[in-house]
């Protein structure tokens, strides 16, 4: 199967078993109604960006170092250092929260949609509440923030998490952590390493608006298919190749009639 098309699609109607649905899927949806349509209904993916290697292993070594901690449950130097009074949680499921293809999940029932999504971390603060913790890479001049337009999914992706765990009965504070690590461009040379500055964001979230969007989602999966999304790159770029592909059809002969037929150029979205 391509790498550009999905397994499992969405059927409208009731259907008895739940439809999964990640919390990147959600953020697609608000994105643009119309690509979140075409991957779900069509199977037909946005082509994807080459990982991001290098902050999938910051990202990695951040969890065994955090891992470490929690072993022994005590607060990581970082978390001192900014005055967060708490220690990573341990839970036996942790692994699983932290799997992209499980992760914590939640059946909506209205929907049937059973979301999920993949955590970072979790702790535990000295009053018993939740905090989620999110990690982030960069390499910027001046030391990272959460304004601009990809900061702005940052904070979704945290409020989708927090209501995540507060439908599975967690107690969780509406302060979430992004731990940002800022990679130095200041050295003289590479000398085969990389040096980071390390860095605590806190974040106060508000996950109401979550349930209304999943209701949304749905009910786009169960209508037509919306119009391209103004600002969508990608709905640009299938309406300009579509106008390329209906202007230069080729005729092609029919072999037994010698007729000439109009090819019909693949549909496109």
């Amino acid at each position: 199967m391509s790498k550009f098309s999905r397994k499992k699609l969405y059927e409208s109607g009731e259907q008895e078993e739940p439809y999964k649905i990640s919390r990147s899927k959600i953020e697609l949806f608000l994105n643009c109604p119309r690509c979140f349509y075409i991957d779900q209904k069509f199977g037909v993916k946005r082509p994807e960006f080459p990982a991001f290697t290098l902050n999938s292993a910051v990202d990695t070594l951040l969890k065994k170092e955090f891992d470490i901690h929690r072993a022994k449950k005590e607060a990581h130097p970082l978390m001192k250092k900014y005055g967060i009074k708490a220690i990573p949680f341990e839970h036996l499921e942790l692994d699983n929260w932290r799997h992209n293809f499980t992760g914590i999940r939640y059946l909506h029932e209205p929907t049937n949609f059973l979301v999920y999504g993949a955590i970072d971390d979790i702790w535990i603060n000295t009053d018993d509440e939740y905090h989620v913790v999110d990690y982030k890479a960069t390499s910027k001049e001046k030391d990272p923030d959460l304004e601009g337009i990809y900061q702005q999914a940052y904070k979704r992706q945290m409020e989708i998490y927090q209501w995540l765990f507060r439908q599975n009965r967690f107690n969780v504070s509406d302060t979430g952590y992004f731990v940002y690590v800022n990679g130095k461009r200041d050295r003289e040379a590479f000398d085969a390493k990389l040096e980071f500055d390390v860095l605590i964001i806190s974040y106060k979230g508000s996950d109401k608006w979550v349930e209304n969007t999943i209701y949304e989602a749905k009910k786009c999966l169960d209508g037509d298919l919306p119009q391209p999304s103004e600002g969508c790159e990608y709905c640009s770029y299938r309406k300009a190749a579509a106008k390329i592909a209906t202007n230069n059809r080729q005729p092609t002969t029919n072999n037994r009639t010698k007729k000439k037929v109009d090819v019909k150029s693949e549909t496109l979205f």
